[in-house]
């Protein structure tokens, strides 16, 4: 892991350290994808979030927000040391992402099941105003139990949504089992493709392969895509990685605090 993975990294310790709750397996999972989106990948100005031609990207695993607040801290959406007021009354950074209150946070998230349905919404609208700003959407393997998720891609096929790039965190844990024993998932690149997407996959913490795909859309013209990004939940932490324990923690004490910024340290 590079220095600019773990300087991530250590901005979601330090919301989940004042915050004193969160999800950090999810945020560790997700880390590199939102790095590369908007390091390498989204048209976006910060000083100004609601800019017509951005690309608009939705966290619909909303649970694992601390990586989007550390991403968008990261790039001035807002000042880092609100990520001292996560969680806490009155604080934008709630344990879910706002749209509204927040700025860079581009639709309210956390009941699962939504974010590609928004998506869509947003990527046909821009087709019928013929606008180029594109959608991203970051989904939870977990999540994608959901039927919803299901209808939207149909919906999605159906209106040729190439402007639309899901993205599958598929960090195989969900909540506190893992997927394969909850609901399993494979042949889960077919099943996109059965139902009318460009899939890909690629390691989802290798940069280097998520720029090279995320840089390539559409994979197919005329087709929305999904990137399926194989991820390990906690990356980075060795006590957190696969361990369904740190799906969601509270009440976390100095002593294990102090455990998570070394690990990032060694």
């Amino acid at each position: 892991m590079d220095a600019r993975s773990r300087a991530l990294r250590k901005l979601v310790l330090r919301a989940l350290d004042k915050g004193g709750r969160g999800h950090p397996g999810s945020a560790m999972s997700l880390m590199e994808i939102v790095r590369v989106l908007y390091d390498d990948v989204l048209a976006f100005r910060a000083h100004e979030p609601n800019w017509d031609a951005r690309d608009r990207c939705i966290l619909s695993k909303g649970h694992g927000c601390l990586a989007l607040y550390a991403i968008l801290a990261d790039k001035g959406f807002f000042p880092a040391e609100e990520l001292d007021g996560f969680c806490k009354i009155d604080s934008r950074l709630g344990g879910h992402p706002e749209h509204g209150p927040c700025p860079g946070v581009e639709a309210s998230t956390g009941a699962l099941g939504h974010g590609l349905s928004i998506g869509a919404g947003m990527a046909l609208a821009a087709k019928m105003a013929g606008k180029s700003h594109r959608v991203f959407v970051m989904l939870g393997d977990g999540e994608i139990n959901e039927g919803s998720v299901w209808e939207a891609a149909l919906f999605a096929a159906k209106h040729k949504l190439d402007n639309l790039t899901a993205i599958v965190d598929y960090n195989k844990l969900q909540s506190y089992a893992p997927v394969a024993q909850v609901q399993e998932l494979e042949p889960l690149a077919d099943k996109w493709t059965a139902f009318g997407f460009a899939a890909r996959q690629c390691d989802g913490h290798d940069v280097a392969a998520l720029r090279e795909n995320l840089t390539a859309l559409p994979f197919t013209a005329g087709q929305p895509s999904v990137l399926i990004a194989h991820t390990v939940k906690g990356k980075g932490i060795p006590e957190a990685e696969d361990n369904p324990k740190w799906h969601h923690k509270s009440y976390l004490k100095e002593e294990e605090m102090r455990v998570l910024y070394a690990a990032l340290d060694g």
